[in-house]
């Protein structure tokens, strides 16, 4: 358990370990204050190797915290397009507006500040804190959640928020006040490529082997304890992919919910057959000359699965202003419009690439 193991010991062969073994990452390169928030943001609930390239494009394109919060909405999307959970570049946005307002546009270098921001907590506070202002506090995320739990056989469930403040409150009295940055990037590293998250940790390569209690009981299976989330509500769906040669169109979602404010194509509950389809789209006042039907997709959320029909619908020369639909050149909604990557399926159909695809050759 965490409060009968000796966690001092962990830190100085984590420490050499990360000397040798620590990946070239792009915002390692330069970890300024902006740099670490970006990159902690976009790598919640998303793979490093994905990260990488909208990482470089973002910091290219908004180098600094005045040219986010300045940034229009639209291409602020269009930035994210791909990443999901858009709340977060929304709430980054609210932040950096915050910062400049009431810090002189410098994240501040104070924990507590940082919690203030919108869209900050312990965790992304403590990485901003340790790795860019070298303090020593500590960032505890699901990759140092597992491997405390492991080198300790704690069977505490962490999804609790009292387990999480448990380790949080054991690290920061170990924490090494000259090696903050270097300890915690080093906890997380080691989460992240030795004591995986999926499949067997690779205990060989792993500087705690000698004294890792999960590994002496062999009982790294059932660690880290985590209590299971409720299960997904199912929404069935129609997707229409509405062309008439050049031109598609879109639908702009509500401002708040899921998605708010990205570009969709038309949808309705349900799975419609062919015959409903047409129907569905003869009642937006559109004249139907081909249909086809697509394959089956889904797209998983935090709480909810979209399984979803589509059909590809060619329809007669598209005028404006018909039931509110927007009509747009294919082309332009790859540059201009933030489609969301749970339509990913079917945008081939309209010969664009979302997100990281648009710029792969």
């Amino acid at each position: 358990m965490l409060e009968d193991f000796p966690l001092e010991i962990i830190t100085e062969p984590l420490l050499t370990w990360f000397q040798s073994n620590a990946r070239i990452l792009p915002w390692r390169e330069e970890p300024t204050p902006y740099r670490v928030w970006v990159s902690e943001i976009m790598l919640q609930q998303t793979r490093v190797e994905a990260v990488k390239p909208y990482f470089q494009r973002f910091i290219e394109a908004l180098p600094a915290i005045r040219d986010l919060a300045e940034c229009e909405e639209e291409r602020l999307l269009k930035l994210w397009e791909g990443l999901g959970y858009y709340n977060r570049v929304r709430n980054m946005q609210i932040a950096a507006r915050t910062v400049m307002e009431e810090y002189q546009g410098r994240l501040p270098a104070d924990y507590a500040e940082l919690l203030k921001l919108k869209g900050i907590g312990h965790y992304t506070a403590g990485a901003i804190a340790s790795i860019a202002y070298k303090i020593p506090v500590p960032a505890v995320d699901g990759n140092v959640l597992r491997v405390i739990a492991r080198v300790t056989a704690d069977d505490s469930d962490i999804m609790k928020q009292s387990v999480r403040t448990r380790v949080e409150e054991a690290l920061q009295k170990m924490m090494p006040e000259d090696a903050a940055s270097e300890f915690n990037q080093a906890l997380m590293e080691l989460g992240a490529t030795v004591c995986v998250p999926n499949g067997e940790p690779l205990c060989l390569e792993c500087p705690w082997k000698e004294f890792c209690e999960a590994r002496r009981l062999e009982c790294w299976q059932t660690l880290p304890v985590k209590s299971e989330a409720k299960p997904r509500k199912i929404e069935e769906k129609t997707v229409f992919i509405i062309r008439d040669g050049e031109k598609v169109v879109l639908h702009k979602r509500p401002e708040k919910g899921l998605l708010a404010g990205l570009y969709e194509f038309p949808n309705t509950a349900g799975h419609l057959s062919e015959e409903e389809a047409l129907q569905w789209v003869k009642e937006k006042k559109l004249n139907p000359l081909r249909i086809q039907k697509l394959e089956p997709a889904k797209h998983i959320f935090s709480h909810v699965e979209w399984h979803m029909t589509a059909y590809v619908i060619r329809v007669d020369e598209l005028a404006e202003n018909k039931s509110g639909m927007l009509f747009v050149e294919a082309k332009d909604s790859e540059e201009r419009y933030p489609i969301p990557a749970a339509f990913g399926a079917y945008t081939k159909y309209m010969n664009i690439r979302l997100g990281n695809e648009k710029f792969l050759q």
